[in-house]
């Protein structure tokens, strides 16, 4: 039973990154097509950017101590890239220069959800796995 209830909380964390990421997905893209201002766009990106960046380490944290190797090694990739992305200064993103970067941040945010994705899948197979285990 526990077991079970681990990936069903790690399902709940990749749920929330998922909604986070294509909510910045969603902002860029208005801006693309001109339905916001750079700023409105770039602040409501802003304020999204350090909870995922927590939460994506909360969940490589809660795979370690859970004990699930294999998943706490597959979400390593997406934690260094944040991590790499908030040493440089990186992580925000630019008023003045959103629309230059626009369509980056939109391959970066593609990817991210497409890692989170798969993510999602392999819990998806465990938490049945496990909840049929425990029948």
């Amino acid at each position: 039973m526990g077991d079970l209830l681990d990936w069903i909380i790690s399902f709940l964390f990749l749920v929330t990154l998922l909604i986070i990421v294509i909510y910045q997905l969603t902002c860029l893209a208005d801006l693309e097509f001109d339905r916001k201002n750079p700023f409105d766009s770039s602040a409501r990106i802003n304020r999204l950017i350090l909870p995922e960046f927590g939460l994506q380490g909360l969940l490589c944290l809660y795979y370690v101590l859970t004990g699930h190797w294999f998943m706490a090694v597959f979400s390593l990739p997406h934690l260094f890239y944040n991590i790499r992305l908030y040493v440089k200064r990186e992580h925000l993103a630019d008023v003045t220069e959103i629309y230059n970067t626009n369509k980056w941040e939109q391959k970066k945010r593609v990817y991210k959800i497409a890692h989170i994705a798969l993510s999602i899948f392999i819990t998806s197979f465990w938490l049945i796995h496990s909840a049929l285990g425990d029948i």
